[in-house]
């Protein structure tokens, strides 16, 4: 489990730092919680302990899987969806949602090579922009260098 001062992915909200831990009653029930700040803009986030797993609270990716996201951003041989945007734009949410770096990684791979066949829509370019984020805030820390390191890094795969 967590400890205090421990980093924790929270699936669409990012890397987070968990300040405290608390025992709260709520419906006669005591309950501990484990509080995660969000690294990215502050936010509290309070997970009950018990739901860890159900809300896909997870750890940062250790330094030698940083090589697998990479690897992931680099392929090209993928096949690009050619539903609705909206469609497309779902299932990169629920992509993303799963907190799975890997699937991220995926979301701003096939957005960027879609990218390259036609204009994104709006929902698109938010939603790359997230994966983006995302990914640059954890493999930082991961790899323990300046996210412009690793914002340089993919921006070097994928062109400017």
């Amino acid at each position: 489990m967590f400890q205090i001062g421990d980093k924790a992915v929270y699936p669409g909200h990012g890397v987070g730092v968990i300040t405290a831990i608390e025992t709260k009653r709520i419906s006669g029930r005591e309950q501990i919680f484990f509080i995660l700040r969000i690294l990215e803009n502050g936010m509290t986030i309070m997970i009950p302990q018990d739901n860890v797993e159900a809300a896909k609270l997870r750890g940062v990716i250790r330094k030698i899987d940083v090589r697998k996201v990479i690897g992931i951003l680099k392929e090209r041989d993928v096949a690009i969806d050619n539903q609705t945007w909206n469609r497309r734009y779902r299932e990169y949410m629920e992509k993303i949602n799963t907190g799975s770096i890997y699937g991220i990684a995926e979301v701003l791979r096939d957005l960027h090579l879609l990218k390259t066949e036609k204009e994104l829509s709006f929902g698109e370019r938010k939603i790359m922009d997230m994966a983006k984020n995302l990914l640059v805030k954890e493999l930082a820390i991961a790899r323990d260098v300046k996210e412009t390191d690793i914002l340089r890094e993919i921006n070097s795969i994928f062109g400017p």
